[in-house]
């Protein structure tokens, strides 16, 4: 292959593409961080205006910071937004068009996954999306006629003396090197490679290095260098705590760990960062829980420890890594693993299993500024623990290693979220009832599918049992729904803040009786009684009694004195919030909660208005509202003291 050709410009970038690909564009670029964001905005605002040079672009998670809103939300979110992105982040020119439908007819965008409900409103968005299992999209995009693909890679920091710097596909292994296989497999032509170097992305060895001769050019545009899209990390509710420590009892110590992102896999890290260094502490929350496995033996200190193997990587994972549940190395050697597995290998095994293994394998990763802080500050050996691969690899058993996979992934267990479930066990995890798409699959039937092919895995999709909006409370388990994304014949494990469901290989009356008694205790009859209206549970059906205790405020009571001792803290993962910040996240929270509805709003406004004590003093100030002028910020001045004093 001959050495790519070395840029400096964006925009000579551009021109080596257009030149090279006369015709329509069909251009890949990776989903989430591997995204050069710069590169595809200059290539946009080029064929914006080439009307005679049609784009369809492939790709999926493209990021977007959160707009300013309006009123208090803009006051909080403006000066975050530039500090945690930073002044210059570059947003996505076809992200905004497409918020606006304003994408020109001869530009086609199609994610195969959204930012979750950023593009519910988007016609051209929900029309050009594509649901694809995340193992499919190479296929897919042969399928298509890619014919270019742009990536953002790390530059190899201290190559051997007299060999070229190598590239890192880092953040990205996931699709690019199967989309170029997929293509070449169909018998067609080998896209056109662009990389986008920049010097912010951690450098990643390994299955994510490959020669700079891979691609046929590499653009190193200039410096200032804008930071990585960091995203901001959540807290953590009494809901999400219940249901991340009842997950983490289904973990068994040498297995095989895959998780998602967000709340629930922050509490479900944290559990098990607890479990392995203070366990005494852990089983404390399980009590007051009530579960049933607060006293297993089983789940004690990891002695063995844990194989990560999930699409993505993330700060959970960091936090699992650094205390040392995450651990237990696996190689690609399909004789040395079932020497491992049958006992039967020697010093020199584990001794080359100890300098030759990883711990963690991912297809992408995604996180905050101190997730990426941590892989760029690595010490040799953890670094060389964690290998990134191709999400043929890391999403299924099929790939010609099935054996050697199987000997890897024993005793897995895979946690991912979902939105609702069903009484008889199907899953909603990525679009509404009106076919609308708030995500995608991803990888997420993936990795219920390998819970069901391997022999001691098991699936577990983690949801919240009742969700608020515009004054409502609804429940999360429901009789049925008009979209699922796991059939029910797919059934696994379901766990809620009350308790765990395990469906596996049990009939639909007893799949509605475990599911029903980890339902929110509101709407327990409702989904009893039209279950039996159907005929699918007996009329002398009655839930054991302490469900009726499935109750956000028992749960709250529960929990309390752990959340004020601090074992549970709001951030276990860390914050990219400020102490101020923190206490104003609650006071938000507390007032969108409370002004939901129009009697609510009235009776928000009357308490704001009435007196009360000094209002926090550094949280008004961060709001420019200490000093208010005018009704309006008056106002929000007195609903702003409000909130935080009900959150204090």
């Amino acid at each position: 292959m001959p050495t790519p050709l070395q840029l400096d410009s964006l925009d000579a970038a551009v021109d080596f593409l257009l030149q090279r690909i006369p015709g329509p564009l069909h251009v890949g670029a990776p989903l989430g961080l591997g995204k050069p964001h710069r590169l595809l905005n200059a290539l946009y605002a080029r064929v914006e205006r080439e009307p005679a040079r049609p784009l369809h672009l492939y790709t999926a998670l493209s990021l977007d910071p959160p707009g300013a809103g309006r009123g208090l939300e803009a006051r909080f979110l403006d000066p975050f937004v530039r500090r945690h992105f930073g002044e210059d982040f570059p947003r996505l020119a076809y992200v905004q068009a497409l918020k606006r439908d304003a994408l020109p007819a001869h530009v086609v965008v199609e994610e195969f996954y959204l930012q979750s409900g950023a593009l519910l409103g988007s016609g051209q968005a929900q029309r050009h999306y594509a649901s694809l299992n995340y193992t499919h999209v190479a296929r897919a995009l042969a399928g298509r006629g890619l014919n270019a693909i742009v990536q953002k890679v790390a530059r190899e920091p201290e190559p051997p003396p007299g060999r070229a710097p190598r590239l890192s596909l880092s953040c990205n292994t996931d699709l690019t090197l199967d989309a170029v296989d997929a293509l070449a497999a169909a018998g067609k032509p080998r896209p056109l490679l662009i990389a986008e170097v920049d010097p912010e992305l951690p450098w990643l060895d390994g299955s994510a290095a490959v020669d700079a001769d891979f691609f046929d050019a590499v653009v190193t545009p200039p410096g200032p260098y804008p930071k990585l899209f960091g995203l901001p990390r959540q807290p953590v509710s009494d809901a999400d705590y219940a249901i991340g420590f009842h997950a983490s009892t289904l973990v068994a110590d040498g297995g095989t760990l895959q998780i998602g992102i967000g709340a629930l896999a922050d509490a479900l890290c944290h559990a098990l960062a607890l479990r392995h260094r203070d366990n005494a502490a852990y089983r404390r929350v399980l009590r007051a829980l009530g579960a049933p496995a607060a006293d297993d033996p089983a789940l004690a200190p990891f002695a063995e420890g844990l194989y990560g193997c999930s699409e993505m990587l993330n700060e959970g994972f960091r936090r699992l890594v650094e205390v040392g549940v995450i651990r237990r190395k696996v190689v690609d050697d399909e004789a040395l693993m079932r020497r491992l597995a049958d006992g039967s290998a020697d010093a020199a095994d584990r001794e080359r299993l100890e300098r030759e293994g990883e711990f963690l394998h991912g297809a992408f990763y995604l996180g905050s500024p101190e997730f990426y802080r941590w892989l760029r500050e690595l010490p040799a050996g953890t670094r060389r623990a964690i290998g990134m691969k191709r999400v043929g690899e890391v999403n299924e058993l099929y790939g010609g290693h099935e054996v050697l996979e199987r000997l890897q992934r024993r005793r897995a267990r895979f946690f991912n979220t979902c939105m609702m479930a069903t009484a008889l066990g199907a899953a909603v995890s990525d679009a509404l009832e009106d076919g609308r798409v708030v995500s995608g699959v991803g990888g997420q039937y993936n990795f219920v599918a390998m819970a069901h092919a391997l022999p001691d895995a098991r699936s577990v999709l983690m949801l919240r049992a009742s969700r608020d909006a515009g004054g409502r409370t609804t429940s999360n388990i429901v009789w049925n729904y008009g979209h699922t994304t796991i059939p029910r014949h797919l059934r696994d494990v379901y766990v809620s803040e009350y308790g765990i469901a395990d469906l596996r290989g049990r009939n639909d009356e007893d799949c509605i009786a475990a599911m029903a008694a980890i339902a929110d205790a509101r709407f327990q009859a409702g989904l009893i009684e039209t279950a039996q209206r159907h005929r699918k549970l007996r009329r002398d059906f009655a839930l054991p009694a302490q469900a009726a205790g499935n109750t956000p405020a028992r749960l709250r009571a529960a929990l309390a004195p752990l959340r004020r001792d601090g074992t549970l803290p709001d951030y276990p993962l860390g914050s990219d919030f400020t102490e101020v910040e923190q206490r104003l996240v609650k006071a938000l929270a507390w007032l969108k909660a409370n002004t939901a509805t129009r009697g609510g709003k009235l009776r928000t406004a009357l308490r704001a208005l009435a007196p009360g004590a000094t209002a926090d003093g550094e949280a008004m100030r961060r709001m420019a509202l200490d000093a208010p002028r005018g009704l309006g910020e008056r106002l929000q001045a007195r609903l702003l003291a409000l909130g935080l004093r009900a959150t204090a």
